[in-house]
């Protein structure tokens, strides 16, 4: 099995002659691809290859495995380590024979050997018509072009995000800072301003004492004077 869900023969790959060029196009052109939309948990790729090589001859086999966040999600919450694939193509020598075997085993249960694990799971392929193995390659080449660029751009979002955090972090404890002064500042004015305390307005004021004449008499005389 390679990487990535692949499963098909490790052989060295040699430089193509014309009349082998030829002819892997011709066996290109015969083969016919069926697309799965649904693997049983823990199936894997070599699985396939064994189930499905007795109907015909396969070439690669190809499953997608599940996104990174349900697998962790998966693994956390369950015992279960090992990957698990939710789709996947099978490349079948002869096209006739792919278009066959897609409409025999559609909707139609695994089997197997009885207390097997996949024995009552039910297979859900269809055969892609014109497609070709070279198409799945691109796209799978242009999925994970897609994801790199996507993760490049969240990395770059968040550091962006980041360094404005850290930015208005500081701005606030500059502008904390000058507040505190300020204020302290504030303080200190109003006690260099702050008027002295008056005296209190009911204290009593002291009255002026009246001069008493010895001479009662004369004192009667300025009275009746001022009378007549």
């Amino acid at each position: 099995m390679l990487a990535d869900g692949f499963a098909g023969p490790s052989q060295i790959v040699k430089p193509l002659t014309k009349e082998a060029l030829a002819s892997f196009k011709a066996e290109q052109d015969r083969a016919g691809v069926v697309y799965i939309s649904r693997i049983p948990p823990g199936m894997r790729p070599t699985k396939v290859r064994h189930l499905l090589s007795g109907y015909g001859e396969i070439g690669r086999v190809y499953l997608q495995q599940e996104d990174a966040k349900r697998a962790y999600l998966r693994r956390k919450y369950t015992s279960t380590k090992k990957p698990h694939y939710t789709e996947g193509w099978v490349e079948f020598k002869d096209k006739k024979v792919a278009r066959s075997v897609a409409e025999m085993l559609n909707a139609q249960t695994i089997g197997g050997k009885k207390g097997t694990r996949w024995h009552d799971d039910i297979w859900t392929m269809k055969y892609l018509p014109k497609f070709k193995w070279n198409m799945l390659t691109e796209q799978v080449a242009h999925e994970a072009a897609v994801h790199a660029a996507k993760l490049r751009t969240e990395l770059a979002d968040s550091r962006t995000e980041q360094r404005d955090y850290l930015k208005n972090v500081e701005l606030a404890r500059v502008l904390q800072k000058r507040t505190d002064k300020k204020r302290e500042k504030g303080e200190e004015m109003e006690l260099k301003e702050r008027p002295r305390k008056r005296k209190d307005d009911t204290e009593a004021v002291p009255r002026k004492k009246l001069k008493v004449s010895s001479d009662p008499s004369g004192d009667m005389n300025k009275v009746l004077s001022n009378i007549f």
